[in-house]
């Protein structure tokens, strides 16, 4: 099967792209698309907890934690931690972390408003379908991958 007939090839191209727009737009306010979707995934009005942030972003906690590092640096956030359990880190936006994070929004809603306006209706319902059964799909093979449920052969999978 030619890679350009895979399904996986079509969603990694599509994303592909969609992210090199993003980033070509963060890049005119002095940020990246990976800052603005962890900006827009932090509680605007009481912060979010550090713990639920990458399950959020779908990232490995270690990559988030560099992030947030970063972040912290160019002053786009502050950790606040609770006074009863120090274990407990709050991630908070600043004002400028509030400011980064409207342009990131400002970004997403024109992209989705453009999608909406020259594609009709019905292909994105059936679109938004498909890609969650594909996702279903996907997230019951990762958990049959975890039990040690499937093999190693191609043909199982």
């Amino acid at each position: 099967m030619r890679k350009e007939k895979t399904i996986d090839f079509q969603i990694k191209w599509a994303w592909h792209s969609i992210s090199r727009m993003y980033n070509a737009y963060a890049a005119r306010f002095d940020t990246t698309m990976a800052v603005g979707y962890v900006l827009l995934n932090i509680d605007i009005e009481t912060g979010t907890p550090a713990t639920k942030i990458a399950p959020l972003l779908g990232m490995e906690p270690r990559s988030l934690v560099r992030m947030l590092k970063n972040l912290e640096q160019r002053g786009l956030i502050k950790r606040e931690v609770s006074e009863s359990d120090k274990r407990f880190v709050r991630i908070v936006l600043t004002e400028l972390g509030k400011e980064k994070r409207e342009m990131a929004r400002e970004g997403v809603i024109s992209f989705n408003t453009m999608i909406r306006d020259k594609i009709p209706l019905d292909k994105l319902v059936t679109f938004f379908e498909v890609i969650k059964d594909i996702n279903k799909l996907v997230e019951e093979e990762n958990q049959k991958l975890k039990a040690g449920e499937i093999g190693d052969t191609e043909e199982e999978f």
